[in-house]
């Protein structure tokens, strides 16, 4: 057995001071825990990434046509886009986070789906922030500007109520959704996840923009609390007639 915790990285952040962190937990199995943390808050951690490998999986089922370009808002530990890159149809994937500390980690292989990443010729980052990329007068694509997406999808803040940083807030309503929203090809794919139970008021705001929006339960075990815990993942649908 290795060692029980170890320390891998500390870096300031315009956000914090931010922590990748390697641990084992005997009494749940012989395996490496990866951890996140942002000053003294939990981001990510790899025993639990049910809602994430979800949030690529159900979004992309849901999402037609072939040769797929892909967003995904937030790289964390890396779970949901290399569940992105499982799905045979994605063409092109582009993982956009604020934080090159954790963009880094992942060229570095300091994380364990680093070499993944890093080895998909299909997959590349995009150091800046999700929220000021989503309007199109930015764009996500830094190399083709006025892009359109097949599926776009995030897992940043906590839920659209807890955030990471407040004001992410603006990005939760009509207008901002609307704008991200052009980046989409008619009938592409919106996905959210949150650590937060269904949203009724945050569906009406999708409904304004989208087409059927649906919050889908994930469930997932937890050895912690002995018992069944559970995630959201949000879907909805830019309007327009989708590809056949």
């Amino acid at each position: 057995m290795g060692l029980l915790f170890e320390q891998i990285d500390s870096k300031p952040s315009p956000l914090g001071e931010i922590t990748l962190r390697r641990r084992r937990i005997p009494a749940i199995g012989d395996r490496d825990i990866y951890e996140v943390k942002l000053g003294d808050e939990f981001l990510m951690s790899s025993m639990f990434v049910e809602a994430e490998v979800a949030l690529a999986d159900l979004a992309l089922d849901l999402t037609t046509g072939d040769n797929l370009a892909v967003v995904v808002g937030g790289l964390g530990l890396g779970y949901t886009a290399e569940a992105a890159l499982k799905h045979d149809r994605v063409n092109e994937l582009l993982v956009v986070d604020a934080l090159e500390t954790v963009i880094q980690w992942h060229r570095d292989e300091k994380v364990p789906l680093g070499q993944v990443l890093n080895d998909d010729p299909r997959c590349r980052y995009v150091h800046g922030s999700f929220f000021e990329l989503s309007d199109p007068a930015e764009g996500f694509d830094p190399a083709r500007p006025g892009r359109l997406f097949d599926a776009i999808l995030l897992d940043i803040d906590h839920s659209p109520r807890a955030l990471l940083n407040e004001t992410n807030a603006s990005f939760y309503n009509a207008d901002s959704l609307g704008r991200m929203a052009r980046q989409l090809k008619p009938g592409g794919m919106f996905g959210m996840w949150s650590n937060d139970p269904p949203d009724e008021d945050f569906l009406a705001v999708l409904k304004e923009v989208f087409l059927v929006p649906e919050a889908r339960v994930v469930s997932f075990y937890n050895p912690f609390q002995n018992r069944e815990a559970t995630n959201t993942v949000y879907l909805a649908r830019a309007r327009g007639e989708a590809r056949s």
